[in-house]
Formats: structure tokens, sequence, C-alpha cells
């Protein structure tokens, strides 16, 4: 499965999954979230009982500010609605996978 481009005219779906989320809050500029951004992807591409988006903080601060998006990378974990779990910074893959384990 691929990464969702999410946006504000697509989230409402997107949050009401059937699937667990992760939602990925980056920017372009950003380096620490290049180097998130390909284990993301990887995810993506080898689960897909999960549903992968990215959120570009740029041309989406409404849903980073819904967020409390401070800082870049931001990892979300979505699970019946609810927000399950969020973490900023570099993470490693096995990480990400816990916390849409868990």
């Amino acid at each position: 499965m691929s990464v969702l481009i999410v946006n504000k005219d697509n989230f409402d779906s997107v949050k009401s999954s059937s699937k667990p989320v992760l939602l990925d809050f980056y920017a372009d500029w950003c380096g620490p979230c290049r180097m998130v951004s390909p284990i993301v992807d990887e995810i993506a591409e080898e689960n897909p009982q999960y549903l992968i988006g990215k959120i570009n903080v740029d041309r989406e601060p409404e849903l980073a500010q819904q967020f409390n998006v401070l800082s870049i990378p931001t990892l979300v974990v979505i699970k019946n609605e609810k927000i399950t779990g969020q973490t900023a910074g570099v993470k490693p893959k096995q990480d990400i996978l816990a916390m849409l384990e868990g």
C-alpha cells in the first residue's frame, strides 16, 4: 500500500479509517523529516493492514495545529478515531511499528 497525502479535504475519511493510521507530519525543508520519510514509506509498503499518511505542515497548518505539532517530524497513531501515540523526532523503524502495534 502506498502512502496517502493527507490534507484537510480527505482528513475526516483518514481519521475514521477502520485500520490503524500513522500520520507523518513533515516539511520539505526539514532534514530529520527526510530521514524518517523512507522509513515511513517502507512501513507502508510492507504493512497493508495500516493506513499511512503524510501531512506537509507548510501546506496544512490547521492539521498541524489540531495535533499540537510543535516540532517535526512528528508521528501520530490513530486507532478508532483516537490518538493512541504521538512522538517527535527521528525514530527507528521498530519503534514506529511498536507504536502502531501497541
